[in-house]
């Protein structure tokens, strides 16, 4: 099949298929990605010939317009993406998010995934970290979108800290004493919110406010202390609320937390996956200078 001469694929006549049958496979899936050809990664030499070709002749005749997509009836090409190839829609052109008219998704599926989770993060969207592709760009086209409608970010609709915390008095470095544990020393220091695992399952430490604070909203935790182990207006033991039926935490202010945080010159050791991938809600406070943090 794929040394037929000629065109072979009707309603193409100004498109050669013998032009395209001469490239080699990764050069057709490069043209099937830059004409935003749904599933082209998992196509066969032929298929990428005819798509191409049809996408070329839909150019040529001035038809082809991203937001058009969807009522072509190309071979399955649609707003969904291609049929029956087993895809989410992950290379889908155009703005497929409604009320975003302004946020251009396709320029969103150009970014790799750690760009993507990155720009979450500066939009302060919680979760980020365990999103797949196609979740991040809506999650973030959904975000510009109220930024650019004066909604104000995810954190401030939730009525939460809306700026960012900043790094801390330390510039987000680990605090070493007599007493830092074996897992700080082996831990891989996290200094920006920028900085990633070097992999799966790596424990990670950091004193970066911000860092911390992501960590957590990511996971759906809030600061809290322990219920009973205050000290006079001092907090007592801080722990992050998972919400998960622990009544003896009792949620207070970041900038709260922060300040004991600082105060007793803690760390915060934890892990953002566990070794097979999935979402970690692992970590440990600890005072390097004694042990009891």
């Amino acid at each position: 099949m794929s040394d037929k001469p000629g065109n072979q694929t009707p309603n193409t006549p100004d498109v050669s298929e013998t032009e395209l049958r001469s490239m080699k496979v990764d050069e057709l899936r490069k043209q099937a990605r830059e004409e935003h050809i749904a599933g082209g990664s998992d196509m066969r030499k032929e298929e990428l010939v005819k798509e191409v070709a049809k996408a070329r002749q839909e150019d040529h005749d001035g038809g082809r317009k991203e937001a058009s997509r969807s009522g072509s009836g190309n071979s399955g090409r649609s707003s969904s993406g291609k049929e029956g190839s087993g895809k989410e829609g992950h290379d889908e052109p155009g703005n497929q998010t409604p009320n975003t008219p302004d946020v251009s998704e396709t320029e969103l599926r150009s970014m790799k995934v750690d760009e993507l989770r990155k720009e979450a993060r500066e939009d302060h969207i919680p979760g980020a970290s365990g999103m797949r592709k196609e979740e991040l760009v809506k999650e973030v086209a959904k975000a510009r979108q109220d930024g650019a409608s004066g909604g104000g970010s995810r954190n401030e609709d939730a009525g939460g800290d809306s700026d960012d915390l900043g790094a801390g008095p330390d510039g987000g470095k680990v605090r070493y004493g007599d007493d830092s544990s074996k897992s700080l020393k082996y831990s891989q220091e996290i200094t920006s919110t920028e900085e990633e695992p070097e992999r799966e399952g790596r424990s990670l430490a950091t004193t970066h406010h911000e860092v911390i604070r992501q960590w957590a909203e990511e996971r759906g935790g809030v600061p809290a202390t322990v219920e009973g182990t205050e000290h006079g207006d001092h907090l007592g033991v801080l722990r992050i609320d998972f919400r998960d039926r622990d009544a003896n935490l009792r949620e207070v202010s970041w900038e709260e937390w922060f300040k004991t945080f600082d105060d007793r010159r803690l760390n915060f050791i934890y892990q953002e996956e566990r070794t097979d991938g999935n979402q970690s809600n692992f970590f440990r406070l600890e005072n390097p200078e004694r042990e009891d943090a």
